[in-house]
């Protein structure tokens, strides 16, 4: 049902030259103006587009994805702040032992964890963020195509908001509509994108 099995280092080569995601450039504007700089974990980081910011605005980063291109592609980018403290794991992100941090990003990412793993998954993020931390990230909605598909997780709008009942909601914007992916293939998006700052 899904392109998610194609050639991943064609897939970080064509998507590189992209910008951070506006998930993420939203809760770094909002630690800003708190002056608050620190660890990140950036989940299923791909080709970097997300840790390289992160690294750019002097936070410490985790970078963790299961395709080692993706390290491979992260390591050899241009723009790769050389100053920055950057830990990489070739792993899934189901199965990284999450660090205490200020900021949690996953890009895309929780949807590619199956049902069965996410609530787990999902209680390990919501220990790992300190008071105060922030979940930057989308989850797809039961309207999304690939919704069906037993390896990926789909939320209801309220199954989605009840994920952040220890949180303050700061951004939470519904899309759908009729589009491709990175990889030019047709597909009905049902998207939330979501920033959250830990309350408790």
């Amino acid at each position: 049902m899904t392109d998610r099995n194609r050639d991943w280092g064609a897939y970080y080569a064509k998507t590189a030259g992209r910008p951070p995601r506006d998930t993420l450039l939203a809760a770094l504007d909002r630690f800003e103006v708190e002056g608050v700089t620190g660890q990140a974990v950036d989940l299923a980081c791909g080709g970097g587009r997300d840790t390289v910011e992160l690294l750019r605005r002097g936070w410490r980063v985790l970078a963790v994805d299961a395709e080692p291109a993706a390290n491979v592609h992260l390591r050899a980018r241009a723009d790769l702040p050389s100053s920055g403290v950057l830990e990489t794991q070739v792993m899934r992100m189901e199965d990284v032992a999450l660090p205490p941090c200020d900021l949690v990003n996953a890009s895309f990412a929780l949807p590619l964890c199956t049902p069965g793993r996410f609530p787990e998954l999902w209680a390990r993020i919501i220990a790992a963020l300190r008071p105060g931390g922030r979940f930057a990230g989308q989850l797809y909605g039961d309207r999304d195509s690939w919704a069906g598909d037993p390896s990926l997780t789909h939320h209801t709008r309220v199954e989605a908001e009840a994920l952040f009942a220890s949180f303050e909601i700061e951004a939470f914007r519904e899309e759908e509509e009729d589009s491709t992916t990175p990889r030019g293939t047709a597909k009905h998006w049902h998207v939330f994108h979501v920033v959250a700052r830990k309350t408790g």
